[in-house]
C-alpha cells in the first residue's frame, strides 16, 4: 500500500535521476551529446565522442544519484521512518527519471550505471556479482550492449539465490520483484542494440580507437 512516504521516496528518485549528467559534462566540453555518435546522453557515448575524464565523470554522476535515491531517507535529519524499504521504490524511480528525465524534454539514457547506484543501496551482493559478469563479458567481446545485458541477467539469479531461497524475512519479495523489473528494463532500453547485434552492425567498444578521442 502506498503511503506518503513511499510516494516522497519516489518522487525525489524520480528527480535525482532526471539530473541530466551527460548532457551538462558533455556541454563544459563544448559538444551537443545528443548531436553525436549514437546521440545518447549516457556515459558511454560521452565517454566515446568526448573521452575518459568526461565519461567516466558521467558515470560516477550517474552511479550516485542512483544510490543517493536509495539511501537519502536514512539520514537522521530527514523526518522520515528510515526504513531500507524505501530504497526498493528510489531505485526504479531513478532509473525512470533518468530513462525519461523531466529536465530534457524525457530524452534520457538506459540507466545502467544509475541502476548499479541503486543496487549499492538495496542488493550490494547483487551488484558485485553484476559488476563481475559486465566485465567478464565486456572484455571478452569488447559490446557494451551485451555486457549491460548480462548485467541485468545476473541480477534476478543472484537474488533468487541471496534473498528469497535463503528466506531472509521482510523484504526479499520486493528485492526479487525488483531484481527481475531492472533486468527486464536494462533488456528493453537495449532492444535497438539487440536489433543491430542481429544485423552484425553494433559497435565494438574500440580501445585504440577511444584513445585518440579529444580528452
Amino acid at each position: 500500500m502506498l503511503s506518503v512516504e513511499t510516494i516522497g521516496v519516489a518522487l525525489i528518485g524520480y528527480l535525482l535521476g532526471s539530473i541530466p549528467f551527460g548532457v551538462l559534462v558533455a556541454k563544459r566540453f563544448g559538444v551537443d551529446i545528443y548531436s553525436v555518435g549514437s546521440g545518447n546522453p549516457g556515459a558511454t557515448n560521452v565517454l566515446r565522442e568526448i573521452g575518459k575524464p568526461a565519461g567516466y565523470t558521467v558515470f560516477v554522476l550517474d552511479f550516485l544519484k542512483g544510490f543517493l535515491a536509495t539511501y537519502w531517507f536514512l539520514i537522521p535529519v530527514f523526518s522520515f521512518s528510515g526504513d531500507p524499504v524505501l530504497g526498493l521504490w528510489g531505485l526504479p524511480a531513478a532509473v525512470l527519471g533518468h530513462t525519461y528525465p523531466l529536465f530534457t524534454g524525457f530524452r534520457g539514457g538506459k540507466g545502467v550505471a544509475t541502476a548499479m547506484g541503486g543496487l549499492l543501496g538495496v542488493m550490494p551482493e547483487c551488484l558485485v556479482l553484476g559488476l563481475v559478469t559486465w566485465a567478464l563479458i565486456f572484455y571478452s567481446t569488447r559490446y557494451v550492449a551485451v555486457a549491460s545485458i548480462c548485467f541485468g541477467l545476473s541480477l534476478p539469479i543472484c537474488a533468487l539465490v541471496m534473498y528469497w531461497a535463503s528466506g531472509e524475512n521482510g523484504r526479499h519479495g520486493g528485492v526479487v520483484f525488483l531484481a527481475f523489473v531492472v533486468m527486464a528494463w536494462i533488456i528493453w532500453r537495449h532492444r535497438s542494440n539487440l536489433s543491430r547485434l542481429r544485423d552484425g552492425t553494433e559497435n565494438r567498444f574500440d580501445r585504440k580507437k577511444e584513445s585518440e578521442k579529444r580528452r
